[in-house]
């Protein structure tokens, strides 16, 4: 049947476009004015996001959190959810079946830091300053990635720096790969709960 057929190339269209909104709004906005911003509970926001990252595995992977539950970081949560998702989404396509994937949130001496560590095929030195520019694509044979649009890694770049935090990347073929978000001081929180 044609509709059927139709269907999965247009929901990917339908990604790209969202991806590209995104991106587009996130490059041309101001920083987040103060009504945009709240106190966000990191640990919650990884658990649910932890969730959708044990579907998307669907039990091929061991997933891990590690996260402080009394530091918080005051931000836009809409941003940080695709910016995380992003991160941990890539983490598990991009490992093999068996694999584990840790989640951490914690204190920093710069403030507080979120990072996703894999046992992934890693990323040659050549490629990561270049990962994060739009549609930029490594070809990593043995990997499962497939459907993606090229925008995962320039979106989470344009969420981090409208929060005043930076992407580090550590990376070595066959070895897996860290990406850590650093948020700064002004923004880690601890909170009363």
């Amino acid at each position: 049947d044609i509709v059927k057929r139709l269907h999965a190339p247009a929901q990917r269209m339908r990604v790209l476009v969202d991806d590209l909104l995104l991106l587009t709004r996130l490059e041309s906005s101001p920083n987040p004015q103060d009504g945009e911003v709240s106190e966000i509970l990191v640990a919650t926001l990884l658990e649910s996001l932890a969730n959708d990252a044990r579907q998307l595995s669907d039990s091929r992977h061991q997933i891990n959190v590690r996260a402080d539950a009394r530091l918080t970081t005051r931000g836009v949560e809409a941003e940080l959810h695709s910016a995380f998702g992003n991160l941990i989404g890539n983490a598990i396509r991009y490992s093999p079946n068996g694999g584990t994937v840790t989640i951490t949130w914690q204190r920093a001496p710069e403030g507080a830091r979120f990072e996703v560590t894999d046992e992934g095929i890693g990323i040659s030195a050549e490629h990561i300053h270049r990962i994060t520019e739009r549609f930029y694509r490594v070809d990593l044979a043995g990997s499962r990635m497939s459907g993606g649009t090229g925008l995962g890694l320039a979106i989470v770049k344009h969420v981090l720096k409208r929060h005043h935090a930076t992407l580090g990347i550590e990376s070595r073929p066959g070895q897996g790969s860290r990406f850590y978000c650093v948020f700064p001081e002004s923004s880690a929180l601890d909170s009363q709960a």
